[in-house]
């Protein structure tokens, strides 16, 4: 057990030193952009979508972590869904130091660089826990998590002409 957390310790680690130089990066080359703004109001779907994400992505996770790793005292669980965590708050982190802080559109491209990664670490996770069959609802946890976080991936990206404030043709005006 403590090799796969020393395994998943520099693997976490060097993603998000190299996701945080690269925002770095990005950063200092966009330092002369007008600063970003939130494309204001919100689509009414918005607000269903992201508390479905908060509940779903954050605190059944944070329940699954607490009854199989912490109650139950699974450590492979505890380590997959903590390190899962770990990087979860480290973007949020991310998103809100680009957003507050920085005020350019590197912002935008944040969730592009964690949510990969993210879909790996699921993917992993299922991968560290085998077939175990006690741990099956962990796994059915897991893809729905995968599910959940590819879903939300493709709607990001749906969104990337709102986001940039990219001007929409009309039908009409195309013609």
């Amino acid at each position: 057990m403590d090799s796969l957390n020393l395994y998943l310790f520099r693997e976490n680690l060097f993603f998000v030193l190299v996701a945080t130089l690269f925002i770095v990066v990005v950063n200092w080359g966009w330092k002369n952009t007008k600063p970003y703004t939130l494309p204001l109001p919100f689509p009414g779907w918005y607000k269903f979508w992201f508390g479905s994400v908060q509940i779903l992505g954050v605190l059944l996770p944070l329940v699954v972590m607490l009854f199989w790793g912490v109650w139950w005292g699974d450590r492979t669980v505890l380590t997959v869904v903590g390190w899962y965590f770990i990087v979860l708050v480290l973007q949020i982190i991310s998103e809100a130091v680009a957003l507050r802080q920085l005020q350019n559109v590197v912002w935008v491209m944040i969730p592009y660089i964690y949510l990969p990664y993210r879909f790996w670490q699921l993917y992993e996770g299922l991968t560290i826990l085998g077939s175990e069959t006690e741990l099956r609802w962990v796994r059915y946890f897991l893809i729905f998590e995968l599910v959940l976080w590819i879903v939300n991936y493709a709607i990001d990206v749906s969104q990337l002409s709102r986001l940039f404030h990219w001007e929409v043709i009309s039908s009409t005006e195309q013609k």
